[in-house]
């Protein structure tokens, strides 16, 4: 069985140290991508389209948090992951974020990719894919390039979840 330490924010905003299972670490990871969500949510309800992301430390504290604010912005470069990252880079006080993790609920674009790979994060979860600009395996995967990085990437965490919050989004658009 697979076990190691771990510390989670709790709602309260303080901190449980624990042991976790496989299980748990599965659980895990889908609490961080329900934090991103709750993110898209507020997107959504802002009238951005609803990504969002959170990046965790190594202990697994959510360092960072961002959602889409193009819109609102008119800024380009106001996406989710963009901002999460400048968030956890102030949190952890370095432009370096070895050992943390990323979760979104959208396959990132080659920017977000990129931002992702020079940050040197270790671990990007993302949830629904990308087929037009997905830069994890839907267009091209630039992970897999030699960057120097070695950025472990899994898809489809939640991904019914994410899809149905996008497709709501933008089908009320269409309305």
């Amino acid at each position: 069985m697979f076990l190691r330490a771990w510390r989670r924010e709790t709602a309260q905003g303080s901190y449980e140290m624990r042991e976790n299972s496989t299980a748990d670490v599965i659980r895990d990871q889908e609490y961080y991508m329900r934090a991103a969500l709750e993110l898209a949510r507020e997107a959504a309800a802002d009238g951005e389209a609803p990504v969002g992301c959170v990046v965790t430390d190594a202990d697994g504290a959510i360092i960072g948090r961002g959602r889409n604010r193009r819109e609102n912005r008119k800024d380009a470069t106001a996406h989710a992951e963009l901002l999460a990252i400048a968030g956890a880079c102030k949190a952890a006080g370095d432009w370096r974020l070895t050992g943390c993790s990323l979760y979104v609920t959208l396959e990132p674009c080659p920017m977000c990719a990129g931002a992702m790979i020079m940050s040197r994060i270790g671990r990007v979860f993302y949830g629904a894919r990308e087929e037009r600009t997905g830069s994890c395996g839907s267009v091209i995967n630039l992970f897999m390039e030699p960057y120097g990085c070695d950025t472990q990437v899994t898809g489809g965490l939640l991904a019914d979840e994410c899809s149905g919050l996008l497709s709501e989004f933008f089908s009320s658009l269409r309305e």
